[in-house]
């Protein structure tokens, strides 16, 4: 099967629907590829063909968390509002509570793991095509500080290593990510 192949794709969906539904009643640690496989009704030797193993389809599943939130870090249009988080990012940050257990074991604190490697890769391509396209000075620097701020207080928040509510650290947040775009 292709990548391009819509039964591939909807083989994907269901599994990763099933890992979703599996994780909201215990943690992904707990969960097997046999329960995972008999919830999406697929067979065990079709989980393997669409993924090397159980984090590569949980990354998989959580790969909307990612283009939401280089999204949401993106939605605004023309000069940002230095204090409040523009309501893209206020929402990716309310959207979170379903699934934190999940991004916690995929996000390490300061912002690692392999969703934390996703996020970072995706954010700084994004905010590098930007900066460079406005002619931004500095534009790899500016573009990995932003990926690393944003994975490592987004981890760290979900981590509880930072106290707040979704609005506070997202407001937050997007203070530090405005003071380091203006700063180069």
């Amino acid at each position: 099967m292709t990548s391009g192949d819509p039964r591939a794709a909807r083989t994907r969906a269901r599994l990763r629907r099933a890992l979703l539904e599996e994780c909201a009643e215990r943690p992904l640690t707990e969960v097997g590829v046999a329960a995972l496989v008999r919830r999406a009704g697929v067979g065990r030797a079709t989980f393997y063909v669409h993924y090397a193993d159980l984090e590569a389809l949980a990354v998989d599943a959580c790969a909307d968390v990612v283009r939401d939130a280089v999204e949401a870090l993106h939605a605004w249009r023309g000069r940002p509002d230095p204090v409040s988080a523009p309501p893209a990012l206020l929402a990716f940050f309310a959207g979170l509570a379903p699934h934190t257990a999940l991004y916690r074991a995929l996000l390490s604190p300061g912002g690692g793991g392999p969703l934390g490697s996703v996020l970072h890769r995706d954010l700084r391509a994004r905010s590098l095509a930007e900066r460079t396209l406005v002619g931004a000075p500095d534009a790899s620097l500016v573009a990995s500080a932003v990926a690393a701020t944003f994975a490592g207080v987004l981890a760290d928040w979900l981590h509880g290593l930072l106290e707040g509510t979704a609005d506070e650290i997202a407001h937050q947040v997007w203070q530090l990510l405005v003071a380091l775009h203006r700063s180069r």
